[in-house]
Order: structure tokens, then C-alpha cells, then sequence
């Protein structure tokens, strides 16, 4: 599906995977300039950002334009999945009193004073849904407009896929990796619309590692040199030695990292990095661990493989990304040791971009893997996330509620969509005081955060109904403001 370029030569390979791992974004970060600061980038972001929100003002009468927010709104006559229950809740009424649930009530309360009343028609009120692995800043444009679009261009894209993020339901993304701080902050400070932003910042690799995506003529690289282009725009950065490791860990926190992104394995997409590779060592996975601990947080590690896994987890990492080819004692070993999965359901090829050569071969194996290590996941009790990976294409993300629904081969609906909120809640909340959005996420629950999905259908009962939010959701709420509300049409 896209092709990149290996080294100086003109050899060409195709790839897919993780964003932040991908060889072709080379050729991207060449037109960045290699010379480009990470202040003019961030400036570059800033300016395309504003002028996405300035062309947002100018349609402002556009249904998905979020609405004021009223200091009160009261849902009424709702059925409400809370986001833990295994069934739904009739008759219920909801109070959402400025960002928070203020009440979840029998009945048909009066409204308070000066309270905007929803009448849900009997319609299932359910928590915004959570991705626990999205890359916003390359999600949806195509390979081939990134291999020769501008910066300004990148995140005016960026932009835009944000605000269908959230009306495709998915209120809240963990960021997995890439430069997504001033993309964030224009969501928080609602100059676009868009989910809320977990980031992770760089992803920390090794030399030859997956994210190292320099060209062979980089090599051999010198002390002290120069960072790369993606380096600097804050894709990815290297590490070989524990002090490098801890030094990278502490700036991304220092941007505003909620979580870090380590690699611990090869990885699909990149040519020089064997699935089964190990990069960092134990003891420099544990300054990692440490490093973040000191910062009252944690670490996620990108690892596929059980030797992989193995060494995260005696490091003491908390959260394994992807783990598609672990053997059922590692399964054991992370149920034993609570340590979290965040891993995707990646069944067939309507899953990923068109691959060819050994990245294909790499995803062959996970999509041949995808069913054991889920079943082996479930029979052994490990703590499971869920996320999506998908990129690349506004057609891909189309399909992040999709994703979801491939869940039901292994759990029942209520079980999934627990998965896809209070349990991502609970992931989340992991980066304690670096929680950048403090409050319960992904229930339905008095002062829980108010991000709210109405759905015209009982998901419960037919999952399929997420895989088609245009129609299904009729209202979303994210943060207490309405963002879209087709029962008012």
C-alpha cells in the first residue's frame, strides 16, 4: 500500500505498524528539514492548529459544532449502561452539573432551576468510549500526501481526525507515541474539538531498534550528534545507555506526559528490527520503571514476544503493548503480576494497510496469533485494554468502532464495553498525579467525569450499533458540553 525508502539508495519496501515505527516516515521528516527546531515545529503546529479553528468558526452553524455549555443538563427516561453493570438500568435519570455527573437518579426528578432537560426517549446512556492505542498526529492522512505534505498540512489533518474521533464516540485516546502535546492543548482549551489526550510523547528506542528509522547513511552514528529529524519533531528518540534512557524518560514527562512508551521488541513494520529482537536490557528497562515511578507514573512497553514481555515485566513495567505471540506462561506471569494488556484485535487485512515483503510476513503472524493470545489472555485473567493501532487512512479509523466489535468473538457485549470504558478508565488512571484530566473516566457513576454517548438501539444486545455511530449515536457529550445532538434536528 506505501512504499519507503530504506537507505540513501532508491530501494523500496512496504510497511505498517505503529506510526512512530514506520521507515517511510523518514521521507516525511526530510521535508520537516533536518535542520528544523523543535520550537519552529511546535510554532509551525500552533499556527496550523489556529487556522483549523478559525475556518471551524466560520461554520458555526454545523451540527457537530459543540454547543454552549449550559451549568446544568438533566437526562431524562434514559436506560443507562454504567459502564461496570451487566445489564442496563431503566428509568434513570442523569444531572450533569458543569464538567461532572452530579446525580444519577430513579425516577423523574424535577429539573433543577435553569437545568437544560434531555428527554432520552428510553435511548441507552452509556460512558464516551476509550481507544488505549491511537496515534492522533498520523492517523488519517494518506502515506502518500504525508511523503510530501508540508507540517502545517500534517496537523491541520490531525485536526480534523480529532473531531471525528469524537463523533465516532471515542471521547478519551491514549496517545502511543508522537507529537501530539500542542494538538492536545488545543483540545483542551477548546479551540478544536476532539477527544481527551493521554500522551505519551517520543516512544524511547534503541539504536537499530523499532523506531529507529534512520538512513543506513546516518551510520556510524558519532556522540553528541545531531538528533534526527524525527527525533526532533518528537516521534521517537534513541537510547543506548541507562543515563540516556533516564534522561529521555524525564523530558518527555516534562512536556506533559501522562504515561511513557518504551520499546522492548522488534516490530512489524520496521525492516531492520526482527519481531523477536530484544532492545533495551533489564537493568535500563528499570531505570525507565523507576524513572517514571519517581514521577508518580508508569510505563507502557511495545513487545510481542514472551522473552520480550519476560524482561518488561521483571523490570517492573505496568502495561505490555500488543504481546500477540506470548506463550501461555507468559499469560500466567502477567495475571500473577497484574500487569496490564493493551492489545488490538487485528483479525484480516480489512484491519491494516496493504502490506508485501517480510512486514507482511511479521503481520501474518499476528494476525495468526491474535486469537490464542486474547484466549490465553482471558483463560488465565490478565487485566486487558483496549485499543485500535489503526493509521494511515481516514478509512482505517473510520473503523476504530469496528475494532471493537471484533471483541465479540471472545467476550459478550457488556463485557467489551466495560473494556472500552470503566476498564480503560482504570488503565489510565495509572498516571496518578500526571493524570492531565483528574477524575473517573468511562462510568456512569455520581462525580464521574460527563462524557456521555445516547445510543438509538440497546448495544448489549447488538454490538453492531458501534461500528455505525453517525446513525447510533444520536447525542455525545464530552467534558459536559454536548458536541453533538441530532435529537435536537
Amino acid at each position: 500500500m506505501f512504499s519507503c525508502t530504506l537507505d540513501d539508495d532508491a530501494t523500496l519496501v512496504s510497511h505498517s505498524g505503529c506510526l512512530c515505527h514506520r521507515p517511510e516516515i523518514q521521507s516525511l521528516t526530510r521535508r520537516i528539514g533536518l535542520d528544523v527546531s523543535r520550537r519552529g515545529v511546535v510554532a509551525g503546529i500552533a499556527a496550523s492548529i489556529a487556522l483549523l479553528a478559525s475556518s471551524k468558526r466560520s461554520h458555526a452553524q454545523s451540527t457537530l459544532s459543540p454547543a454552549p455549555r449550559p451549568r446544568l443538563i438533566l437526562f431524562t427516561n434514559a436506560r443507562v449502561f454504567d459502564g461496570t453493570s451487566a445489564g442496563l438500568r431503566d428509568g434513570l435519570s442523569v444531572l450533569v452539573q458543569d464538567h461532572h455527573i452530579k446525580a444519577v437518579t430513579a425516577g423523574n426528578p424535577a429539573a433543577p432551576d435553569g437545568a437544560q432537560v434531555i428527554d432520552c426517549g428510553g435511548r441507552v446512556l452509556m460512558p464516551g468510549l476509550i481507544d488505549m492505542h491511537w496515534h492522533a498526529v498520523f492517523a488519517a492522512m494518506p502515506l502518500q500526501r504525508l511523503m510530501t505534505a508540508e507540517v502545517g498540512a500534517i496537523f491541520l489533518t490531525a485536526g480534523v481526525e480529532a473531531e471525528r474521533t469524537l463523533m465516532r464516540g471515542f471521547t478519551t485516546i491514549r496517545d502511543a507515541g508522537g507529537p501530539v502535546f500542542p494538538l492536545k492543548d488545543a483540545i483542551d482549551t477548546g479551540l478544536i474539538a476532539g477527544p481527551r489526550i493521554y500522551p505519551s510523547g517520543a516512544m524511547i528506542t534503541t539504536t537499530g531498534g523499532h523506531g529507529d528509522l534512520r538512513p543506513l547513511s546516518d551510520l556510524p552514528s558519532r556522540p553528541g550528534a545531531p538528533l534526527g529529524a524525527l527525533e526532533q519533531m518528537g516521534g521517537s528518540i534513541i537510547a543506548d545507555s541507562a543515563d540516556e534512557v533516564r534522561l529521555r524518560v524525564r523530558e518527555q514527562l516534562m512536556q506533559g506526559a501522562s504515561q511513557i512508551k518504551i520499546v522492548g521488541s522488534g516490530g512489524v513494520s520496521s525492516p531492520r528490527s526482527p519481531l523477536e529482537m530484544l532492545t533495551f536490557s533489564e537493568p535500563a528497562l528499570r531505570v525507565a520503571v523507576e524513572t517514571a515511578r519517581d514521577w508518580n507514573t508508569y510505563v507502557m512497553v511495545h513487545a510481542y514476544t514472551s522473552a520480550a514481555i519476560g524482561r518488561a515485566i521483571t523490570a517492573g513495567a505496568q502495561c505490555i503493548e500488543h504481546a500477540h505471540l506470548m506463550d501461555a506462561g507468559t499469560a500466567r506471569s502477567m495475571a500473577e503480576t497484574n500487569t496490564w494488556l493493551s492489545i488490538q484485535p487485528f483479525l484480516t487485512d480489512a484491519d491494516a494497510i496493504t502490506l508485501e515483503g517480510p512486514s507482511r510476513a511479521k503481520m501474518l503472524q499476528v494476525f495468526a496469533r491474535t486469537d490464542t493470545a486474547y484466549t490465553l489472555a482471558k483463560t488465565n485473567g490478565v487485566r486487558t485494554a483496549f485499543g485500535s493501532d489503526l493509521l494511515f487512512s481516514d478509512t482505517l479509523t473510520a473503523r476504530q468502532g469496528t475494532m471493537l466489535t471484533h471483541l465479540s468473538r471472545w467476550y459478550g457485549n457488556a463485557e467489551l464495553l466495560s473494556m472500552a470504558t470503566a476498564v480503560n478508565g482504570e488503565l489510565l488512571a495509572l498516571s496518578g498525579p500526571r493524570n492531565p484530566y483528574p477524575g473517573k473516566l468511562g462510568v456512569v457513576e455520581e462525580g464521574a467525569l460527563a462524557d456521555l454517548l445516547l445510543v438509538d438501539g440497546n448495544p448489549l444486545q447488538d454490538i453492531r450499533l458501534i461500528a455505525d455511530p453517525d446513525r447510533s449515536f444520536v447525542l455525545i457529550m464530552k467534558d459536559g458540553r454536548v458536541h453533538k445532538n441530532a435529537l435536537a434536528a
